[in-house]
């Protein structure tokens, strides 16, 4: 079969896609940024049949595995978890593909008090009415060898020294389902003959808290057992206020919800629908030992938010006090006439400020790293021609420049999910 499978470059759609692959389909991806040999598509903005219909000619069957946590950075749970899935069933319709299946969350519904519920929810009703042999399915907590998302969040937690910090006392439910055995299951849907209208919720075999979880996945890094902490919930939701005020790290007062509301469910329904038995949690973990780029990848987790702070207080701190210097003492730094020292100080401090402003957005990770190198390069050489002194004095204001580079660097390749 000729399968289109939206958020072929997601966590779930990787997955979904290697399945497929490997069972003999003819994959075409459809991801939001051009990749080699897929289709562009922005669900953000594609609410229209018509912009679809072109894109399944000779397609047999549609997976849509494209999410998003919850508005911002021009991204609209609204558009993108039911326009868009609406125009993309409406299309399918319309070119005679029938087999679509659609991939919600366990906690879609109006209950969980989200706009990422509701508009999950609104989603999944739009499929359930078209006239298609179509599957609904809302899984629990995906994981994999790899992570993202929720799953990285959970590794960097469990990765943390000293402590295992938990909201509350970590008793939240979770029915864990490993990626590739929501990918199988996708895979026997797609090749189920017969009509197929089926709401499922994939989920594991067993229910475990957070704290298992946490615990699960510190023993498998191979880390030494750590008490658990417990945050209050109160402190946790403040975090995840600023979280969706700065758009910077992991918290969100959605995910802080969506935990709250349960991700756990009965697996027998699931397993007799596809015919087998999910992997247990800790069978999952046994079956693929960590590595020490999963140990590096869960020591980094949290660095990464603090390179993001340090290198963006490191150009803001430095562009308010460069405002603050007199254009004289510039001038005798540089050897220049005092105006030109003035005008070059203020452009200096300005661009620093623009930089800082850049760096605390969390957008494009590479071309911000590139310009913060080659301003942190073109200050050395300009104030090593200017005053090579500046190497031996003892404050080292240009030797910090060397580590100022490797901090960029690192963050830099931190820096993309994808």
């Amino acid at each position: 079969m000729r399968v289109l499978v939206a958020g072929a470059n997601g966590f779930i759609g990787a997955h979904v896609a290697a399945a497929l692959r490997q069972a003999g389909h003819d994959v075409v991806p459809a991801t939001r940024r051009k990749l080699p040999g897929s289709l562009a598509v922005d669900f953000n903005a594609e609410t229209d049949p018509a912009v679809w219909r072109p894109r399944l000619a000779g397609i047999d069957a549609v997976v849509n595995c494209v999410g998003v946590l919850q508005d911002g950075g021009g991204q609209s749970s609204e558009a993108i978890h039911h326009r868009a899935p609406a125009a993309l069933f409406a299309a399918c319709v319309e070119a005679d593909v029938r087999r679509v299946i659609h991939i919600s969350a366990i906690s879609a519904n109006e209950g969980a008090g989200t706009d990422y519920a509701a508009s999950k929810l609104r989603g999944e009703d739009a499929l359930r009415a078209a006239p298609l042999d179509w599957a609904v399915l809302r899984p629990s907590l995906v994981y994999a060898a790899g992570s993202y998302g929720g799953t990285s969040l959970l590794r960097g937690l469990a990765g943390l020294p000293l402590c295992t910090p938990v909201v509350g006392d970590g008793s939240q439910p979770f029915s864990p389902i490993h990626a590739e055995d929501l990918a199988r299951a996708v895979r026997v849907l797609i090749e189920r003959p017969g009509p197929l209208r089926v709401t499922l919720e994939p989920v594991g075999p067993e229910r475990l808290t957070m704290a298992e979880i946490l615990s699960a996945l510190r023993a498998w890094l191979g880390f030494a057992p750590a008490r658990l902490l417990r945050l209050p919930l109160g402190l946790v939701r403040a975090a995840c206020r600023l979280g969706d005020l700065t758009g910077a790290g992991p918290l969100r007062s959605t995910s802080l919800a969506q935990l709250q509301h349960g991700n756990a469910a009965a697996p027998e329904p699931f397993i007799d629908a596809i015919g087998f038995t999910p992997r247990r949690f800790a069978d999952a973990l046994a079956g693929r030992p960590a590595q020490v780029q999963d140990r590096w990848h869960a020591r980094l987790y949290f660095v990464r938010p603090l390179l993001t702070v340090a290198l963006a207080l490191l150009w803001l701190v430095s562009g308010l006090v460069g405002l603050t210097v007199p254009a004289a003492a510039t001038a005798a730094l540089l050897g220049v006439p005092a105006g030109f020292a003035g005008a070059l100080g203020i452009a200096a401090s300005l661009l620093d400020l623009a930089i800082a402003a850049l760096v605390a957005s969390g957008r494009r990770a590479a071309h911000a790293g590139t310009i913060q190198l080659a301003v942190v390069l073109g200050y050395t050489i300009a104030l090593s021609v200017a005053a090579p002194a500046l190497w031996l004095d003892p404050f080292g204001p240009l030797l910090k420049n060397l580590p100022i580079l490797a901090a960029i660097l690192a963050w830099m390749a931190m820096g993309d999910d994808r």
